[in-house]
C-alpha cells in the first residue's frame, strides 16, 4: 500500500539533526523518552507536508503513520487528524471516527509535543458541548503521564472559550493523587492553571492562596508566572516556609 505521508516524510529525514532532538526529547536511557527514534525532521516541515496532503491520507495510512516508531511520523499523523477533524464541522460522524481513533492510539501519543499539540484541538474541543468524564478518567485512571496529560491539557479549549471549573476540577484531583507528580505533569497543570488566570486572575489568586505551601513547588511556579510580582513573592514564601 503506497502511503504518501509516510513516505514524503521518510524522505525529509536528515540524520544531522537526529542527536540534538533524541537530546531535546530525553531519549536517553531511564528518560521520559527513552526508545523514541527520529528523522531529524523540524515541526514547520512536517507542518508543510501535512498541508499538501491531508486531504489525500485516509485512516489506514493514519494507522501506520501513527504507529510509526519515529516521532515525526506519529506527530504528522495527529497534525493531520486535527485536519480532518476541523474540516468536518458539518459530518458529525466523521468527527466522532476522529476521535475514537485518537482515543484507542493513546500509547502512541508518548511524548509532551505530540500530546500538546493534539489533544484540546481534538479531544478539547469535541468536548464543549458534551460531557467531560473522560477527561477525569484520564487524569485519575491514565496509564501515563501522557494520557493523564491529555486529561488537563485538553482543557485549554474550554479555557479559550472562559469555561474554568475542569482546570481546577482536574488540577485539584492531580494534588489529591497519593503519590509525587512526575515533573511533566506538575507543568502541564501549572500551565493550565496559568492560562486559566489569564482569563480570571483573582479567581486563580483565590485558588492558589490556601494550597501554595503544599502545591508542588514546579506547578506553584508555572501557576504564578503571570501574577503580578508582590502575589507571586507571597505565594512563594508560603511555600518556602512549609516545614519539610
Amino acid at each position: 500500500m503506497t502511503n504518501r505521508l509516510y513516505d514524503q516524510m521518510l524522505s525529509l529525514a536528515d540524520p544531522s539533526q537526529v542527536e540534538e532532538l533524541m537530546r531535546f526529547f530525553k531519549c536517553g536511557k531511564g528518560q521520559y523518552g527513552e526508545g523514541d527514534r527520529f528523522l531529524g525532521i523540524k515541526v514547520p516541515t512536517t507542518r508543510r507536508v501535512v498541508k499538501e496532503l491531508w486531504r489525500t491520507t485516509d485512516f489506514d495510512e493514519l494507522e501506520h503513520c501513527l504507529t510509526s516508531p519515529y516521532h515525526e511520523v506519529r506527530l504528522a499523523a495527529l497534525l493531520t487528524l486535527i485536519e480532518l477533524f476541523r474540516h468536518a464541522r458539518k459530518e458529525p460522524a466523521l468527527r466522532e471516527r476522529c476521535i475514537n481513533f485518537y482515543l484507542a492510539h493513546t500509547p502512541y501519543i508518548n511524548n509532551w509535543d505530540l500530546v500538546d499539540l493534539s489533544c484540546y484541538p481534538l479531544l478539547g474541543e469535541w468536548l464543549i458541548d458534551k460531557d467531560r468524564t473522560l477527561l477525569y478518567n484520564l487524569v485519575a485512571q491514565g496509564q501515563s503521564i501522557w494520557e493523564q496529560r491529555i486529561g488537563i491539557v485538553s482543557t485549554m479549549q474550554f479555557i479559550r472559550q472562559g469555561q474554568l471549573d475542569d482546570t481546577y476540577a482536574l488540577a485539584q484531583l492531580f494534588l489529591d493523587k497519593p503519590h509525587p507528580l512526575h515533573d511533566l505533569l506538575q507543568k502541564a497543570v501549572g500551565w493550565l492553571l496559568r492560562e486559566a488566570g489569564k482569563r480570571d486572575e483573582a479567581r486563580l489568586l483565590s485558588w492558589l492562596t490556601p494550597r501554595a505551601a503544599t502545591l508542588p513547588r514546579t506547578m506553584l511556579r508555572y501557576a504564578i508566572e503571570r501574577l503580578p510580582l508582590p502575589d507571586r513573592q507571597r505565594l512563594m514564601q508560603a511555600k518556602q516556609q512549609m516545614p519539610l
